[in-house]
């Protein structure tokens, strides 16, 4: 018996979407319990549990040392609200960019298009679903972001290694961890981050409760002021810190593809998310509550901290955990590379990472131009952030679903929260407008105005930014 066209189509189309296998290394990816070894347990993973930790680990790197900061600048209420705001806003955004990768991956394989040895984009998704114009917004603002997410790093690397060793000064280390950094050219996909993701997220877990004792160890001193919010500059800057650190979705395509089932991605960032909160909201209110007014001219939590095995301990552990958070900035930005210059289907590992190189050097000549820590954080999120992890899929999803055959049709329908079209408009535009005033415009405005002082103040190429002066000591009176 014959089945009718539309059936025989809607049980193709549902067995595309259940069993996507990643495009990269696609055949080397089904292991039975028979054939397990251990390179295959530490370097293909492509599970619902790599993807956690690699969201995780990827959301909590350097930002965690400046969350204090941010609290600092804009009070204790609004730091814990922001928080859980914005990262319930990121984990939304998530979905809707997951939702949208699946829709394109079946429309791609409804057409017999292999994805073997090819790591789907956003750009590419963007370009599938809505056009080349869009494919231009998403490739640049996705690099932008990419690019300056990996400066962040190697100044954390430099500002963090300080504390244990100021023999050399931020710029030297800069240069050091810059050439330390150049040698993830040689991991080749999101696939091979399994072993990496599940340390960096323990390193991060660490350190945030290892700030979180040791504030409340230190106490409060006399005298101590929590004066904040007082200017809205540093109101504003705070709150793009935040809106930066729910960012993480420059990587989220790329995560996704490395997935055996990416489908099942779709609440995986939100898990991730709740996961973080018991990492960063415990550390900075317990940082801002020991040492209050005191972190407005320390964007890094470390430097505020005694010198002890414990934060020496957590000083290295958020290095390699930088290492591997400047891997997943730079992946993405590896694999457009390629594609530009033809490279992205070579098998070769050598001759990738050879080809790689060139990504590296603007990001580390970068770092040493601009090491403002927290206001470069602020800067990024503002101007980067907003439009790549908040605007862009926002708007991407309302108007790829904009029709009512796209919406009868659409491979992910509404979640069971939000059981209609009519709701997910409202809460992207909602997104959108906020994101716009308050985050790239207010936001904006405050970033930069914070991030032209400290030029003014420190300069460009900055030796040691923000650096222990020296005490100048009083000579004794001469008595006659």
């Amino acid at each position: 018996m014959e089945l009718p066209k539309q059936a025989e189509e809607a049980i193709v189309v549902d067995r595309e979407a259940t069993s996507f296998k990643s495009g990269d290394e696609e055949n080397s990816l089904t292991v039975s319990p028979a054939q397990f070894d251990m390179k295959s347990f530490l370097w293909h993973g492509g599970s619902v549990y790599d993807a956690w930790f690699s969201c995780a680990s990827n959301q909590v790197a350097q930002v965690l040392l400046t969350l204090p900061y941010s609290f600092s600048q804009m009070g204790m209420a609004s730091g814990i609200t922001l928080q859980i705001f914005y990262g319930l806003m990121g984990s939304w955004t998530a979905y809707l960019i997951s939702v949208l990768y699946v829709e394109y991956r079946t429309r791609k394989e409804k057409e017999n298009v292999s994805f073997k040895n090819h790591v789907i984009q956003w750009f590419e998704v963007l370009d599938g679903l809505l056009g080349p114009y869009w494919k231009a917004i998403g490739l640049a603002f996705n690099c932008t972001f990419l690019l300056f997410g990996s400066v962040i790093q190697l100044i954390g690397c430099a500002s963090n290694i300080y504390y244990i060793n100021d023999r050399l000064d931020k710029r030297t280390w800069t240069y050091i961890f810059g050439a330390c950094c150049a040698t993830t050219v040689f991991i080749p996909s999101f696939h091979n981050y399994r072993i990496w993701s599940f340390l960096g997220l323990g390193m991060t877990t660490y350190t945030a409760w290892y700030l979180t004792v040791a504030a409340f160890v230190h106490g409060q001193r006399p005298g101590l002021v929590h004066s904040g919010p007082t200017k809205l500059v540093l109101y504003f800057t705070g709150a793009t810190n935040i809106l930066y650190t729910f960012g993480g979705h420059a990587v989220t395509v790329e995560i996704m593809h490395a997935m055996w089932k990416p489908q099942k991605f779709k609440f995986v960032y939100l898990l991730a998310t709740l996961y973080v909160f018991t990492l960063t909201l415990p550390s900075a209110a317990a940082m801002y509550w020991a040492f209050g007014d005191g972190l407005l001219d320390h964007a890094n939590a470390f430097s505020l901290l005694p010198k002890t095995r414990w934060r020496d301990t957590a000083v290295v552990l958020m290095l390699i955990h930088q290492f591997i958070t400047f891997g997943f900035a730079c992946t993405p930005l590896y694999f457009v590379w390629e594609k530009v210059i033809g490279m992205h289907d070579t098998k070769s590992i050598a001759l990738r990472a050879l080809a790689r190189l060139p990504v590296v050097v603007p990001i580390w000549f970068l770092a040493i131009i601009f090491p403002f820590f927290g206001p470069i954080n602020s800067a990024v999120g503002a101007l980067l952030v907003s439009f790549t992890v908040y605007v862009i899929p926002c708007l991407a999803h309302m108007i790829t679903f904009r029709s009512g055959s796209a919406r009868k049709n659409a491979v992910g329908k509404p979640p069971f929260f939000l059981p209609s079209w009519t709701g997910m408009y409202a809460v992207n535009l909602f997104i959108v407008i906020w994101v716009l005033v308050v985050g790239f415009g207010f936001g904006g405005w405050a970033s930069i105005t914070n991030f032209i002082k400290q030029i003014d103040n420190f300069g460009l190429f900055a030796k040691c930014y923000q650096c222990a002066r020296p005490l100048v000591s009083t000579p004794p009176p001469r008595h006659h």
